[in-house]
């Protein structure tokens, strides 16, 4: 066995890919928020709880270390994304964001 084989081999990647998981999901959910209110305001802010809700039970549920703790950042980011949701309401009120013309709310 080649040296290169057993240090590939002895390491882990759980954490740097969880890592960036984190950060793609994050960013993915800034976009859904400034996008969402636009179109739809803040009252699909109930979408993100059940989402939020099933994600959490989802990473109690599943074997996998790697899916359990991907689900469980994907379930606290939906819930963080409820606070968002509505901060995204605060700055577009502030003229920061544009507000969509067509939504009377």
């Amino acid at each position: 066995m080649r040296k290169t084989d057993i240090i590939m081999n002895s390491m882990n990647f759980i954490g740097i890919i969880l890592g960036i998981m984190m950060l793609l999901l994050t960013g993915f959910g800034h976009i859904i928020i400034i996008k969402g209110e636009y179109y739809f305001g803040i009252k699909w802010w109930p979408l993100f709880l059940i989402l939020s809700l099933l994600s959490i039970i989802a990473s109690f549920l599943v074997k996998s270390d790697l899916m359990s703790g991907i689900f469980g950042i994907a379930g606290f980011i939906f819930l963080w994304s409820i606070y968002e949701l509505f901060q995204q309401k605060e700055r577009v009120r502030k003229g920061w964001f544009p507000k969509n013309p067509k939504r009377d709310n």
